[in-house]
């Protein structure tokens, strides 16, 4: 049983003749007639009585009547729901951003992307980079922005742009040079992403430095936005390092000012998406917004 039959079968009980369903559907009227032969054969009982006039179900065609309807219904359903993804009319974009999104001007991205195609439904996650890359792996999201290094089993990975990592400071005299891991070691340190600590990604890449030189990072206190973390630097109660994006924005504290590290630190800001899985047409398409927002930035430029 086809739905091409089903749908032949449909259009014969409306009109009353093969002729007239064949002109429906737009196919030759033996054609039509032969569909529903077909459908008679594999089930071996006749589905309509050939009157002089008109096509008359049969009991049997009786019974299949709303099935048949059933059936074409639910797959032209099917049909236009695989047609508006394709076309952004309609679906799910599901996209994952790390947590100092809007300092990389990603904060207009749904308004962007909901002007563009209204009929898409948006699920925008803001999470640190390690739960971000974690949710791709799992099916939770279908692709998201993050900061390198994430574990990267299972993803795809495709690196955007790369943002200088800088030392935050009150105290002039601790910015008059480039900070070395030694300098960084011996620092009161006030870092964000509690929760997270070192798996952070910005961490990670201290962390390994640290282990190289030989010497432990102990932060003073740790708080768990980067908002509360430039609050307490900008009253001298420690010192911290940003990305240039945030260093930059115009939140920063007036007093605070940064310097590079001698060994110049990088953040890498990349899309993921799982391995070998293809993303839908909404969600890919919010995910190239997000890529041209980013590469409008004046950062580092692309990694």
């Amino acid at each position: 049983m086809t739905l091409n039959q089903l749908r032949a079968l449909l259009a014969a009980a409306r009109t009353g003749s093969f002729a007239a369903a064949a002109t429906e559907l737009g196919i030759a009227s033996a054609s039509a007639s032969e569909l529903v032969r077909r459908l008679e054969e594999e089930h071996g009982i006749a589905l309509f009585t050939r009157g002089p006039r008109r096509l008359v179900l049969t009991s049997a065609g009786e019974q299949l009547l709303p099935f048949a309807e059933q059936s074409v219904t639910a797959a032209d359903a099917g049909a236009d729901a695989v047609r508006s993804l394709r076309d952004l009319g309609g679906g799910v974009a599901t996209f994952g951003v790390l947590r100092n999104a809007d300092y990389y001007l990603l904060s207009g991205l749904v308004e962007d992307f909901h002007a563009r195609h209204p009929g898409v439904r948006v699920r925008l996650v803001g999470l640190n980079s390690v739960e971000v890359a974690a949710a791709v792996v799992a099916g939770e999201l279908e692709a998201g922005l993050v900061v390198l290094p994430v574990d990267d089993a299972g993803l795809t990975v495709t690196p955007v742009l790369r943002d200088e990592v800088v030392y935050v400071s009150a105290h002039p005299e601790r910015l008059s040079r480039p900070v070395t891991t030694a300098d960084l070691a011996a620092a009161p340190l006030v870092l964000y992403d509690a929760h997270y600590g070192w798996r952070d990604p910005t961490r990670r890449q201290v962390a390994g430095r640290a282990r190289l030189a030989g010497v432990r990072l102990e932060p003073l206190i740790e708080v768990e936005h980067v908002e509360a973390a430039l609050g307490l630097v900008a009253r001298g109660v420690g010192d911290t390092f940003v990305s240039r994006a945030v260093a930059r924005s115009a939140g920063f504290p007036a007093n605070l000012g940064t310097v590079g590290f001698a060994e110049p630190l990088h953040d890498v800001v990349a899309l993921v998406q799982r391995e070998g899985i293809a993303v839908s047409p909404a969600t890919r398409e919010l995910a190239r917004l997000a890529r041209q927002r980013l590469l409008a930035q004046d950062a580092d430029g692309p990694s």
